[in-house]
């Protein structure tokens, strides 16, 4: 039964007056009339009749008014906002979708976030292999975390930061003899990055503008092998400012900006609204943006980017 119907009628049950149930409603005594028309229908009952000037409780009525209003008490408690959150005792396993260079920079953090606050909670990382994809609106990915793109029109996103990529060298590299020129950087020879192996991006558009091209001897699917093998080549990799610089520093690596008019990569986040008030998951959200924006796992203010934005 419609639970507006079940209002109505214990407004008429506690008033046994339609006007008076109608002021009690906020509403017109016309609306309240067909409503007990329909509630009569419905029950198989007259419910209230009238007797001189007013109208009384048939036996059946006077049945259902306590019934009613332990029901209606019922449905208002089950539909009233939760307790406050507490993550102590949340036992919960989060997924979610990164590239890898994102993950190797902040899973640690994010776990010994998560675990100071509580210890049941686990965290299962997923390559973008179903970035675009339905993971999202289908639940098995709770969060996507990176680049975002080919979203369904539903879902919920938050904007995190924007970053700089940058080239990434052994350090003994001989392009670090003299200055990086976009025709120097151009005339190394790289390491594309791909899991799909394609071998043209911005980069090579800006180059273009410039009528230089570059060339891509190599094509593999992660950040984390692209580093190794340029950790061992002459062979340029790409990567983000500022990010991992201890990883790198212990790889033998250094950073170098690309001379080139490259625009930034923004960052955010991405739910199916399914998830937007959950308690739980907002929760880890939270932690999860914190983890991006403090890799070091120092609090600072939030970004001023608009991290709070959503979609």
């Amino acid at each position: 039964m419609d639970l507006n119907l079940l209002r109505v009628l214990d407004a008429l049950l506690q008033e046994n007056s339609v006007t008076r149930a109608a002021e009690r409603l906020g509403t017109s005594p016309a609306a309240v009339s067909r409503t007990l028309a329909r509630l009569r229908r419905t029950v198989g009952d007259p419910l209230l009749v009238r007797a001189g000037q007013g109208l009384v409780p048939t036996p059946r009525a006077t049945e259902l008014r306590d019934e009613v209003g332990a029901l209606l008490r019922s449905c208002d408690n089950l539909l009233r906002p939760g307790p406050g959150f507490d993550a102590t005792h949340l036992h919960r396993t989060f997924t979610v979708q990164a590239a890898d260079l994102l993950l190797v920079g902040l899973a640690a953090n994010l776990t010994e976030r998560i675990h100071a606050e509580t210890p049941q909670v686990d965290v299962v990382f997923l390559p973008e292999a179903l970035e675009g994809g339905p993971g999202l609106r289908q639940g098995s990915v709770d969060v996507e975390l990176g680049v975002l793109g080919h979203l369904d029109p539903e879902i919920r996103t938050r904007h995190l930061t924007r970053m700089t990529p940058v080239g990434i060298a052994r350090s003994g590299h001989p392009l670090f003899d003299k200055r990086i020129d976009a025709r120097r950087f151009a005339a190394a020879d790289h390491i594309g990055i791909s899991r799909l192996g394609k071998r043209l991006g911005p980069i090579d558009t800006a180059l273009a503008d410039l009528g230089l091209r570059r060339r891509t001897v190599v094509v593999v699917p992660t950040h984390t092998s692209a580093m190794m093998l340029a950790r061992d080549t002459d062979l340029i990799a790409l990567g983000l400012a500022d990010w991992l610089p201890d990883t790198l520093s212990a790889m033998g690596l250094r950073t170098f900006p690309i001379p080139l008019d490259l625009a930034p990569l923004h960052l955010g986040m991405a739910w199916h609204p399914r998830n937007s008030t959950d308690p739980g998951h907002r929760w880890f959200r939270d932690h999860l943006a914190a983890a991006v924006l403090n890799p070091a796992g120092k609090d600072t203010p939030a970004d001023a980017d608009g991290s709070g934005s959503r979609r």
